[in-house]
């Protein structure tokens, strides 16, 4: 089968690996779609990524798979499901960094697991794989991934309703934010980013918009708020990109950075802050959201469009001009379509 492959550092390349095979409580999947992940899938290919990556490797993490055949110990998964993060293992000399731009894939019945009494080690990390609504597009579940990261961090760091929150960022995630603080009942959404995304912004929900590269985006984002926002979140991770807005944050607010990009040497200077501040650093557990995700999908109130909006799909041999597009900003999102004869996004 074919997968896309990091085979080092800025060497990115579709080629040949074998055909993973499922065991006892793995279900085999034809992966049909995956979506490009800034935060993770970007700082593999430049060899910055935060935790140790076995090159060459399979890239990707947010794709699809549907069930072909499954193990003789599954009983939570049929031929037929459309299931989430589903990836392929290491194979032919290439580690996985969760391998989900491949042609098959596997994922994990852990509920079997757990009912078998198998160690939770063994199957708590695969409780990100989790079955589809069939009513639900195959290209937007590839969404879910983000949504349901970004929706459980949210709630973790306590956004509610009419709560003012402002995201530093206009990436993917930084988007996601915006869209799940707005379906929360936020009552002041603003958003700091490139210029151009500004449209995609206020079509997730944001209320208000600053241009990163503008003379004082810290002030544009806090006109009329005299004071403060409950909660700030990084939604990039750069060494210096949280700094400047805390004199945004409201005396006794939050601060949360969920961005990578610097890991672990964000630096803050306390002292600007307008008075005392929360450090918001829960995390996320994906699969928590999973039913409020789908429950918004089916509302209409959560919508891939405005991520994959301006570019592709792409076909797997067209994944480098998909990170192009990434890279210039073309889309926020790209879909990857992996299987020759998916059905077209929508349908």
């Amino acid at each position: 089968m074919r997968a896309a492959i990091v085979e080092a550092p800025g060497k990115l390349l579709v080629r040949e690996v074998p055909e993973p095979v499922p065991g006892p409580y793995e279900a085999l999947c034809r992966l049909i779609y995956g979506a490009t992940c800034t935060g993770t899938d970007q700082h593999i290919l430049r060899g910055r990524f935060p935790w140790p990556v076995d090159y060459p490797t399979v890239l990707g993490h947010e794709s699809v798979g549907r069930v072909e055949r499954v193990g003789e110990r599954v009983r939570h998964l049929r031929p037929g499901d459309l299931i989430t993060r589903v990836g392929t293992p290491p194979s032919g000399g290439a580690s996985a960094t969760w391998g989900g731009f491949a042609e098959w894939g596997l994922a994990r019945d852990h509920r079997a697991m757990r009912e078998d009494g198998l160690p939770e080690r063994e199957w708590s990390p695969h409780r990100i794989n989790e079955i589809v609504p069939p009513d639900l597009a195959a290209a937007d579940a590839t969404m879910m991934i983000t949504w349901r990261e970004t929706l459980s961090y949210l709630q973790r760091v306590g956004v509610g309703p009419g709560a003012s929150v402002l995201v530093v960022g206009s990436g993917g995630n930084g988007l996601a934010f915006a869209a799940h603080a707005a379906n929360g009942g936020a009552g002041r959404i603003a958003l700091v980013g490139s210029a151009g995304r500004e449209r995609a912004a206020r079509a997730v929900g944001a209320t208000h918009f600053a241009d990163y590269r503008g003379p004082d985006p810290a002030a544009a984002t806090g006109l009329g708020l005299p004071g403060g926002y409950d909660v700030v979140i990084d939604a990039v991770g750069r060494r210096d990109s949280l700094d400047p807005f805390l004199p945004c944050v409201r005396d006794g607010g939050a601060v949360a950075v969920y961005g990578v990009d610097d890991w672990g040497g964000v630096t803050i200077r306390p002292q600007r802050a307008r008075g005392s501040f929360v450090w918001s650093s829960r995390g996320y557990d994906e699969p928590e959201a999973h039913d409020a995700v789908v429950g918004l999908m089916r509302a209409g109130r959560l919508r891939a469009a405005p991520w994959f909006e301006g570019a592709g799909p792409f076909a797997l041999e067209e994944i480098a001009s998909a990170f192009e597009a990434v890279r210039e900003r073309r889309c926020v999102k790209a879909l990857i379509r992996l299987a020759p004869d998916a059905a077209a996004p929508g349908g």
